[in-house]
Formats: C-alpha cells, structure tokens, sequence
C-alpha cells in the first residue's frame, strides 16, 4: 500500500498533533482523532491546545492548506498512528484503556491491508495485544502475526516509540533517529516507508517487543541516573556538603556525568515508564524499582523542609511581608511544570510538592507558574493557594521555594531573596540571600 495514502492520527496530545502536523507539512492528506471536541474544534481552526515551539505554525499552516483536518470519529485511513495516553494505575501497572478504545474504534474501518502504528509508550507485549484485540472485533479480517487461518491481506502491526524532548518537539521528530519494530518483518517495512516522509535521521528496524522495551530502558536508563543524584544529594544534607558543587566537581573526571538532583521526576514517560519495565519483570527489575522509589520520595522530603521552615519562621516571630505581625507564614512557590520553560503538568513533581505543603502549613501559598493561566485541578480546590505573578509572590513571600529552573527564574536579583528563607530544589540561586 502507498505510504503516502490517507494517515489517521488517533489522539491529538502532546505526541499525536505534532506527528500529525509533521506529516500533513510533507503533503499527506491526515485526520487526526480525538475524543475532545474542544481539541477537535481548535484543530480545525488551526490553533494548538497547548504550548510547543514551532507547532502552532506547522497546524495552521497545515489546515490552511487543507492537508490537516480533525474529527471525533475515526476515519477510513491506510495507515493508522495510535498516540493515547498510557497512564499508571492505582497498582503501578499501566492503564492500556486508552489504546483498547482506539483499537475498537478503527477496527470497524479496516478492509484488510492497513497498517496499524503504535506510536504510546507501552509494555512489551501491547502491539500484539492490539492484534488480539482487531483479531477478536473482526473476525473476518486477517491480522499479521496473529490470526493465520483468514483469508484478504492481512493489518500489519508495528510499534513506532516517540523519543522527543517537549520544547523541542518539532525539531526532533524529524532529526532523531527512529526505532521501528514490527509484529512481522513486512509491517517494520511498511512503518519505515511511512516515516521516511518525515525522519531525517536513522529508522532502526527490529521487532516489535524490543522496541517497546528498548524506549522503557531509555527512560528507565534516564531515571536511575537521576535518582544517583538525588541519593548522593541526600548524603552531602548529612554530611553537611553542598550538592551542587560536589557534583560539579566530580563531573570533571573525563568519563563521570553525574545528573542534577531536584524535587523528584515527572512527565509522562520518565515518571511513569520504569513501573512498565518492573511489571514485566518484578523479580529482576530490582535497581529500576529502588530508583523509582527514591524519585517518588523526593516531593514528600521537598515540603517536609519547606514545612520545617516555616515553622522556624513562625517561631522566630516572621511574616512581616505580609504584614500580620509574625503570622501567618506566607510561601512562594515557584513553578508547577515537570521541566523548565514547557506548559506541561503531567506528573509533575512540583505539584506534588503544593499538594503534600498544603497539608502540612497553614499560611497562604503564592505559586509562581507564568506558563499556566489558571492552577490545576489538584490544587483549584484547595484552601489558600493562589496563582501570582513573580513580583507579587516575592514582594511578600517569608519562604521561597524554586521547584521549577524556568528562564523567567534564573535572573531573580539577589536582593530579591534578602530575608527569605529559601529552598533552591535546582541549584540556581547558589550564594543568593
């Protein structure tokens, strides 16, 4: 089948509406899907949802040339992309929900001979879920790899991971390198001749169970690390030393690159993906469990110290700037995304951080987040939080708390900081205050 047939883009998020303005952008006729109509309605308007670099222009400019459109309901399509959400669930086991629904909802489309992509970051063994699935919703298709008694050409399967940065979506799904594994030898062929329409770099064939485990050992590789620095951060606290220097220091060593620490991990993938890897395996994932453990930890220990000095405050008659005699203890916070300069809240551990200081102080708490306009529904309903600019938070804040390194905080003044207690969970305003 011609790779550059009709594509449908099934879910519009984070991932689904830059692969589906990659390839519109290259003159395909694509359909992206979502069950959102306030989604669909702005798609077709040629407006983003959310905020990533360079994609407002690719979808306008894309709709406007009539080669993106949106809809609620899936479409006919040669080749399908599959990019829902893979959320944990209370069990720390992935929530494959999102995918079964979207697979249910294409099945009745299907004529025989399209391709299916899964493109959500998964556990291994999903994509040929997701033939078992077809396979029982049209018993009268072929699906490859799965079903060899139908007759017709068989729906191929293939797993097809997402391996960009958020802030620089549009320019690594076309630069970065591909790994591209099928359920069948022919259906990693077909999913590389859809993406030579946009990847420049290399498109890496393999199967598609090692490529499902090869995207959790990249995030899972990522979050051990991290959690190194963060352990080592919690050893130079007893020890009396500064982390950031320590690590410094010993990032000198020609073959050492130790991590930064911070207030724990969060996203969809860093936060969320080892838990796959340890569910598959859990008497062998013993590292990747201790390092998601450790991570996990890091918001409760953030306000704990936060909580500690407020209660130093308090009790040592503080809160003059907000001019109640000593009491309450008023907090800034700032940053509530799960990295710098993005809009994205997906697990992220600053929110954690609010959420847990919340039950823990009683005085006002200023958040800082200029990428938001509003906070998010953990914390809307919650007493005393409310969403300031960086002025007003510091103009009468006693503790200041940095959760976030976004642009707009690195350039805080000294003098800003004079006579707050503060807690730097990023290490930007070392010497400050």
């Amino acid at each position: 089948m011609d790779p550059s047939g009709r594509l449908a883009v099934i879910g519009l998020g984070y991932i689904g509406l830059p692969t589906a303005a990659a390839f519109a952008t290259q003159g395909l006729d694509v359909v992206g899907v979502d069950v959102n109509p306030a989604t669909v309605e702005a798609v077709n308007r040629g407006e983003v949802p959310f905020v990533e670099p360079d994609l407002g222009v690719a979808v306008s400019g894309a709709v406007r040339l009539g080669r993106l459109s949106a809809s609620t309901d899936v479409p006919a399509a040669d080749t399908y992309i599959l990019a829902v959400p893979t959320p944990l669930q209370a069990d720390r086991t992935a929530d494959l929900s999102a995918v079964r629904a979207a697979t249910e909802a294409l099945a009745p489309r299907l004529r025989g001979g399209e391709l299916v992509i899964l493109e959500s970051t998964s556990p291994p063994g999903t994509t040929e879920q997701i033939g078992r699935w077809l396979a029982g919703a049209r018993p009268d298709l072929a699906v490859a790899g799965v079903t060899a008694d139908r007759s017709g050409d068989p729906v191929l399967l293939a797993h097809c991971p997402e391996r960009v940065l958020p802030g620089r979506i549009m320019i690594e799904i076309v630069t970065n390198d591909r790994v591209i594994g099928g359920v069948t030898p022919e259906a990693a062929e077909r999913a590389a001749a859809v993406y030579r329409l946009i990847v420049q770099g290399r498109l890496l064939l393999t199967d598609a169970r090692t490529a499902e485990l090869s995207k959790l050992a990249e995030n899972a590789y990522r979050d051990v690390n991290i959690a190194f620095a963060n352990e080592l951060a919690r050893v130079c606290e007893r020890l009396g030393v500064d982390p950031w220097e320590m690590i410094d220091l010993a990032n000198r060593h020609p073959r050492v690159n130790i991590l930064r620490p911070g207030p724990g991990v969060g996203g969809h993938c860093i936060a969320v993906d080892p838990w796959f890897v340890v569910a598959a395996a859990p008497e062998d994932a013993t590292l990747i469990r201790t390092a998601r453990q450790i991570n996990d930890g890091q918001p409760g220990r953030v306000a704990a110290h936060v909580a500690t000095l407020v209660a130093e405050a308090a009790a040592d008659g503080e809160g003059a700037a907000a001019g109640r005699g000593g009491r309450p203890v008023r907090v800034a916070v700032l940053g509530l995304a799960f990295k710098a300069n993005v809009d994205d809240l997906r697990e992220s551990p600053a929110v954690d951080v609010v959420e847990r200081l919340r039950g823990l102080v009683d005085g006002p708490i200023d958040v800082v987040e200029p990428h938001v306009r509003a906070l998010p529904a953990e914390l809307a309903g919650l007493k005393g939080i409310e969403l300031v600019d960086l002025p007003t938070a510091l103009g009468r804040a006693d503790v200041v708390v940095l959760l976030v390194d976004h642009d707009e905080f690195r350039d805080v003044p000294a003098t800003d900081l004079v006579g707050r207690r503060i807690v730097d969970t990023r290490g930007l305003w070392r010497g400050s205050a």
